[in-house]
């Protein structure tokens, strides 16, 4: 919305810096910061009255040990707080006409309604595992390969969703209508992964705002074609949108962590990791940085892996890789405190983004 005070900066001219990115992105960071911030309390209210609480959170974890009776009194669903907080603040900074806005709002609301259904299963009905996962997988697929579908049909990105790169190369190694599948399957996997790691207070969120001002910078600078050129990267008509997203995303996560710091006030539950997750996949395909994101997320990875390796060693040989997985569950098995685990897993989480960020120097 304010993007078109603009229009008017011949009767002010100051209105002018309204067209710039670094200003929409930086006035989005701190709009959705402040909201998250100042909501917190509010939300934590209307939870807990709403009895969103995550009972029994940690008993499938660790059956036969002490469990901190303040968690299973924590409120979950607090995603709610992160949604709202980044719609609200692309609404006043994006370009609301722009396809890269309008696929990626919609696909976190979209999104977002499918954590909300899981956790209010869980809450409402008791159910353990929410709704089945084999409907959440189907639900993800229809709006990840949906959103990115619109987006290549667009005549200014048109087959661009097509191109797959890989870090280190100038030119795309591979053209085909497949890749669109292949990017549906990575924002999917992206989505599971941040859902994977909230299992702290703090963990995904705090990792997530790295991820997200890392994807951040890679959609600024395949705005821009100078930039895009000089480092070899595909020129995205209309994804400097998705970088002033980006940057509603970590300040809306920051905020959030204002709340959700160790002891936290509320989760964010499936409400929020599975669209955080899936969005921050979607700008990484819009930017065609698929596999750079296995890099710039690397704790989701690690921690989708640790899963995965558990689950098939397990199934065929009886035997733990881990001595419980998601892999943060291990080292808390290990003697780490919960602090320490969420802190070095940040710490970690940084220098992945940093790594992400340096490959654009090596094409």
């Amino acid at each position: 919305m304010l993007y078109y005070l603009s229009y008017l900066q011949e009767y002010f001219g100051p209105f002018r810096l309204f067209e710039y990115v670094t200003l929409r992105s930086a006035g989005a960071m701190m709009t959705a910061l402040l909201i998250g911030m100042f909501f917190g309390p509010f939300t934590v209210r209307s939870l807990t009255r709403f009895r969103t609480v995550a009972e029994d959170r940690y008993k499938d974890l660790f059956p036969n040990e002490h469990i901190n009776p303040l968690k299973n009194r924590t409120p979950s669903m607090g995603g709610l707080l992160i949604i709202a907080a980044i719609v609200i603040s692309a609404l006043l900074w994006n370009v609301w006409t722009c396809p890269i806005t309008i696929a990626l709002t919609v696909s976190l609301l979209a999104m977002s309604a499918i954590g909300f259904t899981d956790d209010y299963f869980k809450v409402a009905f008791k159910k353990r595992d929410g709704i089945p996962g084999k409907a959440k997988l189907i639900f993800q697929f229809v709006i990840a390969f949906g959103a990115i579908f619109y987006i290549n049909s667009m005549p200014e990105t048109h087959g661009m969703m097509w191109q797959f790169y890989v870090p280190f190369l100038k030119d795309p190694v591979w053209v085909s209508p497949l890749v669109m599948v292949f990017s549906t399957v990575v924002v999917m996997g992206s989505s599971n992964a941040v859902n994977l790691t909230d299992g702290k207070d703090g963990l995904a969120v705090g990792c997530m705002v790295f991820a997200a001002i890392a994807f951040g910078v890679f959609a600024y600078l395949s705005s821009h074609n100078v930039f895009a050129i000089y480092l070899g990267i595909p020129v995205v008509p209309g994804i400097e949108e998705a970088a002033v997203f980006a940057m509603a995303i970590a300040g809306a996560c920051i905020g959030f962590l204002w709340w959700n710091c160790h002891p936290a006030s509320m989760f964010m539950g499936d409400t929020g990791s599975l669209a955080l997750g899936g969005i921050l996949g979607l700008i990484a395909v819009f930017v065609k940085q698929e596999i750079t994101l296995a890099i710039v997320g690397g704790v989701f990875v690690i921690e989708a892996l640790s899963v995965m390796i558990q689950v098939t060693v397990f199934k065929r040989t009886g035997k733990r890789v881990f001595l419980c997985a998601p892999i943060h569950h291990h080292f808390e098995r290990l003697g780490w405190t919960e602090t320490q685990i969420v802190v070095r897993f940040w710490i970690l989480a940084g220098i992945f983004a940093m790594l992400g960020l340096a490959t654009l120097k090596l094409r």
